[in-house]
């Protein structure tokens, strides 16, 4: 029997892809809003006795994880006998330290929601900094893809003779998989961030570089200070005009009209944009196929 797939408010490209590398029936739902602002929701295709991943994109939860946690339950109810999620963008991973008193370390908690809830989770390179992988937090099981193979490939098909720029030493790491599987040299930045707006970067030696095509790459966009800095100081040093590739292209304020204007940017499908290019469906339903077979 077919898996069912539910896109709960996502995008539906993705969806349509999805459907297809797993081969999965399109879930129907029904769902709205009282005049209270409470939420409808039915759910109208049978799942009874049927394995059913949700997709809920969770960027900008607030307004998603109740409709969230009311389906999964819907599904239980029904009968269905596994309900996982796809979240390309897992939402309330940064908090994960307590740096004052009385702050909610909100990983925590939303990591025991979603835990409650649902059966196994599958997510696109979340932020882990302090944690090391998501069974720190989350009981389930939980399938991080990572994005550098596919960053590696886009880099191969578009551009020529690549140079990867790392953000700071913490990105080394991910950025020398990236340029090993790209086959392409990497040099990584000096950062000091004095504020969300205020970052001074200290560019490498890239005399050496001159004729390659800078590419920076970086798992979040958000503000876009430290892509910006890094821009005007390759532009300076004479390199040809750079790329910006993010996994989660947040592009808080006009980040993106700033970048957009002195860099070529690139993101994942993760948070749907103009910049999504690097598809991510066949890797999220490999794991997920995984997942469903345990």
């Amino acid at each position: 029997m077919k898996t069912v797939l539910i896109n709960l408010e996502s995008d539906p490209v993705l969806e349509a892809q999805l459907c297809d590398e797993l081969e999965a029936k399109r879930g129907e739902i029904e769902l709205r809003r009282f005049p209270d602002e409470e939420t409808y929701l039915r759910v109208l295709t049978d799942c009874k006795d049927r394995n059913v991943v949700i997709l809920c994109n969770l960027y900008q939860p607030d307004n998603k994880i109740l409709r969230l946690l009311l389906l999964a339950t819907t599904l239980r109810e029904m009968g269905a006998l596994k309900v996982g999620l796809i979240t390309p963008y897992l939402a309330y991973m940064r908090q994960d330290k307590q740096f004052h008193d009385g702050e909610c370390v909100s990983s925590r908690p939303f990591a025991r929601l979603i835990s409650e809830h649902l059966d196994f989770l599958v997510t696109v390179d979340p932020h882990l900094h302090r944690y090391h992988r998501l069974d720190e937090i989350y009981t389930i099981p939980a399938t991080v893809v990572h994005a550098a193979p596919l960053i590696a490939n886009w880099i191969n098909e578009h551009i020529q003779n690549p140079l990867l720029i790392g953000p700071d030493s913490e990105s080394e790491q991910w950025v020398s998989q990236v340029a090993e599987l790209a086959g392409a040299p990497f040099q990584v930045l000096s950062k000091t961030r004095r504020g969300d707006y205020d970052v001074e970067v200290t560019l490498p030696d890239v005399e050496r570089w001159l004729n390659h095509t800078p590419v920076l790459v970086d798992d979040i966009i958000s503000s876009g200070r430290t892509m910006l800095e890094t821009v005007d100081h390759l532009k300076q040093a004479g390199m040809p005009k750079a790329t910006c590739i993010a996994v989660h292209g947040i592009f808080a304020g006009d980040a993106y009209t700033q970048l957009e204007s002195v860099a070529n940017v690139v993101t994942s499908r993760c948070i749907v944009h103009p910049s999504s290019m690097i598809e991510i469906a066949p890797a999220i339903a490999v794991a997920t196929k995984q997942l469903l077979n345990q």
